[in-house]
């Protein structure tokens, strides 16, 4: 379930996603022990507010180069956000197998990667 905490709590499901933009508060009298709530950030101040908003998993993007962005963090910035706030986090965006190594380098739970999975899948490798 994404951005909807009450319809998330209503259909008894087992957590919710809070994208980056979503700023509102997570009622503090929601959480539940089998309830996750997981949040998506790109810089200090959308981390900042996830964890206002008692985020218990964090995507922290885009770790390498992307197409739709101009930045991204590295292993570095990903590590120096991750660890000055000391969170579970899983590292998304730009995950190709030019750099798959490098994430040996990063201190995160782990990682995601939509295209580069779906292109192991279309050209039948594994």
């Amino acid at each position: 379930m994404a951005n909807n905490i009450k319809l998330a709590k209503n259909l008894n499901l087992d957590g919710v996603y809070i994208p980056s933009f979503n700023k509102d508060p997570v009622p503090i009298n929601f959480k539940k022990k089998s309830f996750l709530i997981l949040g998506s950030a790109h810089n200090l101040s959308e981390i900042i507010q996830k964890k206002k908003q008692n985020v218990d998993l964090f995507f922290i993007s885009p770790l390498f180069k992307i197409k739709k962005r101009n930045y991204f963090l590295g292993p570095t910035k990903f590590n120096i956000l991750r660890n000055h706030f000391n969170i579970k986090t899983i590292a998304l965006g730009g995950i190709n197998n030019q750099n798959l190594k490098k994430l040996s380098m990063i201190n995160c739970y782990g990682f995601a990667s939509i295209s580069y999975i779906e292109k192991y899948k279309l050209n039948g490798k594994k």
